[in-house]
């Protein structure tokens, strides 16, 4: 069998069934209305969890819909209606509220559950594509998508309909985010494995070197060839000079080693004399993402962290950064 569909008419129809799911977007708008305010009003006062279900491609959607609410603040699983009616209908409990996503309105399967939900007193709100059936006739709260024409050139195979109910999930979800004055260190709290979850979550204490050995310190009147031994020995690429009284003072890194050769310094001078002043120093609570912004925007490798006297703490290199995963 041929086919003699032409690349042209592959990108008409893509664009074709693009534009009939934005008229179904569209349509939706006009459906947000104080239901849409009065469904959040409700999850806003569970006690509980809100339990998402559907039936068939509205329950694919539903699970996408429970992962938003669920990483956004909003306590949130998805309940299978079928696999609910043989038992699993006991994750539902008073507190909780029901999402509950059948695009006609008909779904037979959750159907069966709505009699257990009245009974546990549950608010129930529906999404459906108008007030027809019987699951909007039961819900607390309605709120519908309208009935667009599915990009389906059938008008049969969900496509349109679940674009608009995913919109209206998230919608839900990001209403929801800004009540709640949820914040990106929220957001990273459940999203600890992925990178942004290291950007927002790791901070300068998780990385630095603490131990006494890993400090590689040097008093000022000491001679350059003794502050590289110190160096040397502490492998984090720089030393640290202090004073009499422990007190900073500057730091002399590899560059610094690199410039004094070339001037061809000798090793006996004292570590003062060729050492930086001023080097950039960070508090411990600093993001990680944070400290490589300020490494980069400087141009070094290396960042002393000091405690609330003043004294020095730890030190965190680009390299424990980067081995961390941080960017």
């Amino acid at each position: 069998m041929t086919n003699s569909t032409t690349h042209a008419q592959f990108i008409s129809t893509a664009i074709e069934a693009i534009n009939t799911e934005k008229a179904a977007l569209s349509l939706l708008t006009e459906q947000i209305d104080s239901r849409f305010a009065q469904a959040c009003d409700v999850i806003l006062a569970c006690q509980g969890r809100v339990v998402v279900t559907g039936m068939g491609k509205s329950g694919l959607i539903g699970r996408k819909i429970a992962a938003t609410f669920a990483s956004t603040g909003t306590p949130a699983f998805f309940m299978h209606p079928g696999e609910a009616g043989h038992g699993d209908l006991g994750m539902l409990v008073q507190g909780d509220v029901l999402l509950a996503i059948s695009n006609s309105g008909e779904s037979d399967e959750i159907k069966m559950l709505l009699p257990v939900v009245k009974r546990l007193g549950i608010p129930l709100i529906s999404i459906s594509r108008d007030h027809r059936g019987m699951l909007p006739r039961a819900a607390d709260i309605v709120l519908t998508l309208g009935k667009s024409q599915e990009a389906c050139p059938l008008n049969l195979a969900p496509t349109s309909s679940t674009t608009a109910t995913l919109a209206l999930g998230d919608a839900l979800a990001v209403a929801l985010v800004h009540a709640r004055n949820f914040t990106s260190e929220d957001f990273a709290l459940s999203h600890p494995a992925g990178a942004l979850g290291r950007q927002l979550l790791t901070r300068v204490e998780d990385l630095m070197h603490t131990s006494v050995d890993q400090l590689p310190l040097v008093n000022q009147q000491s001679p350059l060839h003794k502050a590289l031994f110190t160096m040397t020995h502490g492998r984090l690429g720089m030393t640290v000079v202090t004073d009499d009284e422990q007190r900073v003072v500057g730091i002399f890194t590899d560059g610094d080693l690199r410039r004094v050769l070339e001037r061809g310094v000798d090793l006996s001078v004292p570590i003062h004399e060729v050492m930086t002043i001023n080097p950039r120093q960070i508090e411990r609570t600093m993001r990680a993402s944070d400290a490589l912004s300020v490494m980069n925007e400087n141009g070094i490798s290396q960042l002393l962290v000091m405690d609330d006297e003043d004294q020095l703490q730890a030190i965190i290199t680009v390299h424990d950064l980067l081995q961390a995963g941080v960017k």
